[in-house]
């Protein structure tokens, strides 16, 4: 039921930490890999290679939505078809909400959520057209569920992943497409290097995690393979916490 052999996965913002990860496990699992982002994954690509599968990069500017229309098309050009959708690139601007300004909010506005939605579109479309279902994955926050400090824009996007996840699944359920979300929890990424130096919020943050640490990259593997597989086939518009506990505190 967790086989991905003879599917195809494209996956946002995949150069490192959680799309890395998440794309390293679909690999394994048997899924044909499309890497988006603005830059070549280069160590992303490498890792794929130990696989028995095919893995190619699209170059995207993931901050115009206007953009993505062409790279579901790209991906079945290059690989013949495309089947799952991670949604996984996103970005943070850290301020007091008193000064944030609107150029800070509208640029993540625009990658974690605009962009999300029109790709997420193209997709659908693409599997309506070929009358097959598919499997979207957006990855939610904490912040999904909680307000946090300092990251208005951040926790807006995330909130709306959320609700746009549910969207999805009521209208896109009765064509075979599964839209659910992954809320990651306190990992260690590049989005988070801030607060693993700051010795006291590092201490606060563990010692709310049950499981005692951060994250790695590839504990979202099974969440992710899991939401990508026909093991999920009734599961819809669920926002699932990886999260080592943190939620349940």
């Amino acid at each position: 039921m967790f086989d991905l052999s003879g599917k195809t996965a494209l996956v946002t913002g995949a150069n490192t930490g959680l799309g890395q990860g998440i794309a390293l496990a679909l690999a394994q699992a048997g899924a044909d890999i499309a890497l988006i982002g603005r830059t070549e994954p280069e160590e992303t690509i490498e890792k794929i290679s130990k696989f028995a599968v095919k893995c190619v990069s699209i170059k995207a500017d993931l901050g115009n939505a206007e953009a993505v229309t062409d790279i579901v098309v790209e991906a079945v050009s290059k690989l013949g078809r495309a089947d799952i959708l991670v949604n996984n690139a996103g970005i943070i601007k850290r301020g007091a909400a008193i000064d944030f300004t609107p150029e800070d909010w509208d640029a993540v506005m625009n990658v974690n959520l605009r962009t999300l939605f029109f790709l997420s579109q193209a997709f659908a479309r693409h599997l309506i057209s070929e009358e097959k279902g598919g499997k979207i994955i957006n990855i939610a926050s904490m912040l999904t569920f909680q307000g946090g400090i300092r990251v208005p824009s951040y926790t807006a996007s995330k909130s709306g992943v959320g609700g746009v996840t549910k969207a999805l699944a009521n209208e896109w359920a009765s064509q075979g497409i599964n839209v659910n979300a992954i809320a990651p929890g306190y990992f260690e990424t590049n989005n988070t290097a801030a607060l693993q130096a700051d010795p006291k919020r590092n201490a606060e943050i563990l010692n709310r995690i049950p499981s005692g640490r951060w994250g790695h990259p590839s504990d979202l593997g099974g969440a992710a393979v899991f939401l990508a597989s026909a093991a999920s086939d009734y599961i819809q518009g669920i926002t699932l916490p990886v999260d080592g506990g943190w939620l349940s505190r």
